[in-house]
């Protein structure tokens, strides 16, 4: 009897059994091991399971260690804290805030801008809200911003590191989603894209009916003048002009030469020719800036080259490694390894290399690799005992029978989620979570919209679950974010070294307080992709393959052919056997091909069936 409650009850006392772990303040990693190890012995000792249980489980281990498609984790971490410590963030958050610090509301555009490209370069959450929080903040008190839009423009910003390629949560989802990291990158660009954007706007908006709140930039703050006495915005927006022309063109005939050089069949995606022009033009940029200073044409202003110089090396690492991505030359992982040489050269050139840097660098992407890998291994224990006791179809079962069906899942899901990332990280997120929901999102989503197939339902349901992830980074009363940036914002009142005033502390309340309307925002964005799937998959799932003309021509070429000859030994005598005793009879080639399927006729009928099929 007691079994029996036993074995109808065991993966909700698992469930309780973690949750018992976890409030004890067992690290998350041990905490699922243990739960797995525990449960499954206990399941032996009933009768639940058979005693060779965990047999397969050291496999499973070493299966992990072999993993490809995490490699790419400690590349990527390890090109972001070289840029990171090589001073790349101070660098950018200069120069970009002298170009828009003249605007109400330019640092805090500064600020995300900022954000969003080192989002796209390190990736590191903690460093870049640190970075922001030690060198933006006191500038924005010191002129005058609202201390809540200054709060929450940096953590958000820093944040952007989850949504925006190359991403380690995406890696880390596409690994546990089954899905190509490259299409999880290109399904991410554009909502990242459009999340800096809906950021941006928000600014604006507070900029035109909030003024007070946001500043510009006064004279004497502006650094970059020239003889003349002028800005130099203006040589600037002429370099960007023709920077931006090179784009265009570029994205004008990228189709047609990359169908010409790689012999591609199928039309180029639309996030590859994004990177792709972006890549040309910035390079554009930076050679003119190289001509102009060697040269001395002073062509362009001293801010549009601190811009070119400081701006174009960065972008175009990452475009680099996105771009070889994108268009199949490099895995993931190579990429990261291309990226991390990259940025040591870039580190290197700068003249910001050295053994502290990079023992540094070292010892924290060891750090973040091997937590990674502890808490896979502590996931793959628990899911072992969890799936042996069914497990996976009791999760089915829960949220296939929801009311709202596929529509009801999304919705639960994604209220799960963001109640969790108030308490847990996002790796125990993606670890835990994702695995138990990530078979049934695949027999539920695809039939939410028509046309999607299996593996975009997949990445769109991955955008969808990092950009959930992203929130709890602002999320009280554990958002990481927030308490980044309170170890480095001012804990009591001090004197500006530049204007003298006095500048009260920032409180923790006006940082919890900055994040709500940023929180607003994801959320929105969060919503605008579960109703519009084509922003994530819009060129995912354009089928890849011939058309039917051009399968239909092939065939009947192949047709055409004449035969092979057979070679020497090979021939057969019909109703002979080869073997030489004669004895059996065989049956010989005229026999079989009366039976055989005109492969013709077959694929005719298949593509007629697949054309019905996509009518419907």
């Amino acid at each position: 009897m007691q079994s029996t409650f036993l074995a109808q009850q065991f993966v909700p006392l698992m469930f309780a059994g973690l949750f018992v772990f976890l409030l004890s303040g067992f690290p998350v990693a041990f905490a699922l091991a243990a739960t797995g190890l525990g449960f499954g012995f206990i399941g032996m000792e009933a009768g639940i399971f058979p005693a060779s249980l965990f047999q397969a489980l050291p496999l499973r281990v070493f299966g992990i260690m072999q993993n490809d498609t995490l490699l790419a984790i400690p590349f990527f971490t390890f090109m972001g804290i070289i840029l990171e410590r090589s001073g790349m963030a101070e660098d950018l958050l200069e120069t970009v805030g002298q170009v828009f610090g003249p605007l109400r509301g330019g640092l805090a555009i500064a600020v995300i801008l900022v954000g969003a490209l080192l989002a796209a370069t390190t990736g590191v959450v903690a460093a870049a809200v640190i970075s922001m929080g030690l060198i933006s903040l006191p500038i924005m008190l010191r002129y005058g911003y609202s201390r809540v839009i200054a709060t929450g423009a940096i953590t958000a910003s820093g944040t952007l590191a989850q949504a925006i390629p190359p991403s380690l949560v995406l890696i880390v989802l596409a690994d546990q989603l089954g899905r190509s990291v490259g299409d999880m990158y290109a399904g991410a660009l554009l909502p990242g894209l459009m999340l800096v954007g809906v950021y941006l706007l928000f600014v604006v908006l507070v900029a035109i009916f909030k003024p007070a709140l946001v500043p510009a930039l006064p004279e004497e703050a502006r650094i970059y003048r020239e003889a003349s006495g002028s800005s130099g915005h203006r040589s600037l927006l002429v370099l960007f002009i023709i920077c931006a022309v090179v784009g265009y063109t570029w994205s004008q005939v990228h189709d047609g030469l990359m169908m010409q050089w790689l012999e591609r069949p199928l039309p180029s995606a639309r996030d590859e020719i994004v990177i792709m022009s972006m890549t040309l033009a910035s390079i554009t940029g930076l050679v003119l800036a190289i001509i102009n200073r060697v040269t001395k044409m002073a062509l362009l202003s001293r801010l549009a080259e601190q811009v070119t110089f400081v701006l174009m090396p960065p972008l175009i690492l990452i475009f680099l490694v996105l771009g070889t991505i994108f268009l199949g030359i490099a895995t993931p992982t190579e990429g990261g390894a291309m990226g991390a040489m990259g940025a040591l050269i870039l580190a290197g050139g700068k003249r910001r290399l050295s053994k502290s840097t990079l023992t540094q660098a070292l010892e924290n992407t060891a750090t973040l690799a091997t937590f990674v890998m502890f808490i896979l291994i502590g996931s793959t224990v628990f899911s072992f005992t969890f799936n042996a006791a069914d497990g996976h179809i009791w999760v089915e079962h829960l949220f296939t029978n929801m009311p709202g069906g596929g529509w009801g899942f999304l919705v639960v899901v994604n209220l799960l989620v963001f109640f969790l990332g108030m308490f847990i990280d996002f790796f125990e997120i993606a670890f835990i979570v994702v695995p138990l929901l990530a078979p049934v999102a695949e027999k539920i989503l695809p039939g939410l919209v028509p046309g999607m197939t299996p593996d975009t339902a997949m990445i769109w349901f991955g955008v969808m679950i990092a950009m959930n992830l992203q929130t709890s980074f602002l999320t009280p009363p554990f958002g990481f974010a927030l308490f980044y940036l309170r170890s480095v914002a001012a804990k009591s009142n001090y004197k500006d070294r530049i204007t003298g005033e006095t500048i009260k502390a920032v409180t923790t309340s006006e940082i919890y307080k900055g994040s709500i309307a940023f929180i607003g925002m994801l959320l929105i964005m969060l919503v605008t992709i579960i109703v519009f799937p084509k922003l994530v998959v819009g060129d995912l799932s354009t089928e890849k393959g011939l058309s039917k003309e051009a399968v239909m021509e092939m065939l009947e070429s192949q047709m055409e052919m004449p035969a092979e000859e057979p070679s020497f030994g090979s021939e057969e005598t019909p109703g002979f056997d080869p073997s030489g005793d004669g004895a059996t009879p065989v049956v010989t080639p005229q026999d079989s091909s009366e039976t055989e399927v005109d492969p013709m006729k077959a694929m005719q009928e298949a593509l007629a069936k697949e054309a019905d099929r996509g009518q419907k």
